[in-house]
């Protein structure tokens, strides 16, 4: 079987998670005799730089006729300019609105032995395993916005907008994950205070209600959901949310697995391709110096694998390979405790391909 992929390796330490993806899913594809294709395109800062656009058209139409899109981050103080007229982001934001990709699935599992050099106490992290959808294409990222003048000079706005459609869509998702995970969803609004947070309420409540009856749902506003997922994260299994709010959240919730460069996500629409990125940045701090941490774009291939392609094995053999490596020790710098040795980007990935072709058949699937 056959299987064609876009690779936009953007900017920063985009570049070198997403070779360390492109490698661990060469051994799987070896593994289970399966052929990928890779074609390269450009986003973001690079592609500002080599064509004038954050996203050509070019890109976007390799990404229509691919089966599933690997991004790596996009971004940089080179294109940081609040001013300017082209931005990096607005390649990211054009993607997901080229692709219809409206879900965003963040997965925040905690490994058992990142614990002890976790920012949070142990025994608030034994356990905790949930699924953060946050809608992706609305809200205040994509409404009205725009500068007018004002009495004190200046005045800017960005507007939350949501349409029960909108809403509902994305609340479906949360809904089926929910019920092949442990049957809970927590949607996450600020109804005490924003009109568009009490139609996201009302419309989540309806179909959840009508539509997954046997799925405990739960309402929090924002700033009580920030405090529970520190508090007693082991409470959230599915979590639903605007994309403002997910944004800030599962970045909150990054520390509960030890970094952002361990967490993966998915972007999903109703059809076409998926595209699947690390929910971190460019982070230029640390671009070109081979420390960055690999896991979260490797994971992001394993969801590609599981979502876009439909190839079970290879995902389930990916993340055992992830944990394997894990629970023997590898740590990149963002993950080590004072008594650990640090490894490369290059070296992690290196254990994680070589996991993916050693592990038993069992092991692989467990």
């Amino acid at each position: 079987m056959f299987h064609s992929i876009a690779v936009l390796a953007g900017d920063g330490v985009g570049p070198e998670v997403v070779v360390e993806a492109r490698k661990v899913l060469g051994a799987v594809a070896d593994r289970f005799g399966r052929s990928l294709s890779f074609t390269e395109a450009l986003v973001g800062g690079r592609a500002i730089d080599e064509t004038g656009s954050a996203l050509p058209s070019d890109t976007i139409d390799l990404c229509r006729q691919s089966d599933a899109v690997l991004l790596g981050a996009v971004g940089g103080p080179k294109w940081d300019d609040p001013g300017a007229a082209v931005r990096p982001e607005q390649g990211l934001l054009g993607l997901r609105s080229e692709l219809q990709l409206f879900a965003n699935l963040r997965p925040v599992r905690v490994l058992r032995p990142l614990i002890p050099s976790a920012v949070l106490r142990g025994d608030l992290l034994e356990g905790v395993d949930l699924l953060v959808v946050r809608e992706l294409t609305g809200g205040i990222y994509f409404g009205p916005r725009g500068r007018r003048r004002h009495p004190s000079g200046e005045e800017a706005f960005d507007t939350m907008v949501y349409s029960t459609g909108e809403i509902e869509r994305v609340v479906r998702v949360a809904g089926r994950a929910a019920c092949a995970r442990r049957n809970s969803v927590v949607s996450v609004d600020k109804a005490n205070v924003l009109e568009a947070s009490r139609l996201w309420r009302v419309t989540a409540s309806r179909v959840l209600e009508e539509e997954f009856p046997t799925v405990k749902a739960e309402h929090l506003l924002v700033d009580a959901a920030a405090m529970h997922l520190l508090r007693c994260p082991r409470r959230f299994d599915v979590m639903v949310t605007g994309n403002m709010f997910g944004d800030i959240l599962t970045d909150e919730a990054s520390m509960l697995a030890g970094s952002m460069g361990m967490l993966p996500s998915a972007s999903l629409g109703d059809s076409g391709p998926g595209l699947y990125e690390p929910i971190h940045g460019s982070a230029p701090d640390i671009a070109g110096r081979g420390i960055a941490n690999p896991v979260g774009m490797i994971l992001s291939a394993a969801m590609m694998c599981r979502e876009s392609l439909a190839w079970l094995e290879a995902a389930d053999c990916i993340e055992r390979a992830v944990e394997c490596v894990i629970n023997a020790g590898a740590r990149t710098a963002d993950i080590a405790s004072t008594d650990d040795k640090a490894i490369s980007t290059v070296e992690m990935g290196d254990r994680i391909a070589t996991a993916v072709r050693e592990l038993s058949p069992a092991e692989a699937t467990a």
